[in-house]
């Protein structure tokens, strides 16, 4: 696995335990890590990750409760 996509994994497993935690309440994060799921599950694995997966990212970091 790249580097690069190891760190978007583990960054993607904190906003899935934030979700656990209680956050399944707040809908646009929710479907923003639903979204990245998604998008990481037919990734490469082997490159660096896309921009769309580094945007989506993003993006449900900014909507999580901790941000």
């Amino acid at each position: 696995m790249n580097d690069n996509y190891k760190e978007l994994k583990g960054r993607l497993r904190k906003l899935d335990a934030q979700l656990a935690e209680g956050g399944s309440g707040d809908i646009p994060f929710a479907q923003a890590v639903s979204a990245l799921h998604r998008v990481v599950k037919h990734g490469d694995r082997s490159r660096d990750p896309s921009p769309e997966m580094r945007a989506l990212l993003e993006r449900a970091e900014a909507l999580s409760p901790k941000a």
